[in-house]
């Protein structure tokens, strides 16, 4: 009996230490999987420009001109009452304004410098002199600071259909 207790006991040691796992471990190869938040239309991040060309692009266009674009960038700014419109980053101190098709989607208040890809139309807006003068009046600005608006002012701004949000 101690001899049948004995194999017992050696051959169940023998089987768990023969019992080792192949674990196939490649550091240099890891895969990171980043994960999005979506808001409004379903969209991926795949052929999505950086913010710098989309900054180059915004250069290139003319008022009245309207881009199909997908870009990543940085959100800059949220609204903070519904989250209706934010402000992306596109370098060199500039940056567009982004609202909601329909106005069908809303972003999280607190989402400012959370990393975005944005799909739509971009455009440039151009706000007139006399429009400009008259923002400055009402935001109580002297008389003298107001006749120092001379130029249009340009502004890029986009209609998101889709934001992908990395969480």
């Amino acid at each position: 009996m101690k001899r049948l207790l004995m194999i017992a006991l050696v051959g169940s040691v023998v089987l768990t230490s023969c019992k080792t796992e192949k674990k196939d471990v490649k550091t240099s190869e890891k895969e990171v999987k980043v994960e999005y938040m979506s808001f409004g239309e379903a969209i991926t991040n795949e052929e999505a420009i950086s913010a710098d060309e989309m900054r180059v692009k915004y250069e290139n266009l003319k008022a009245g001109d309207t881009l199909n674009i997908k870009y990543a960038s940085t959100i800059n700014e949220v609204c903070k009452k519904k989250g209706c419109w934010m402000k992306l980053d596109l370098g060199e101190e500039k940056e567009s304004m982004v609202r909601f098709k329909d106005y069908g989607f809303f972003m999280p208040l607190n989402a400012d410098s959370k990393e975005v890809v944005v799909n739509g139309k971009a455009f440039v807006t151009e706000i007139s002199v006399d429009e400009l003068q008259h923002y400055a009046k009402d935001a109580g600005k002297s008389e003298e600071e107001i006749a120092q608006i001379t130029e249009p002012k340009y502004t890029y701004a986009f209609e998101a259909d889709g934001v992908l949000m990395k969480k």
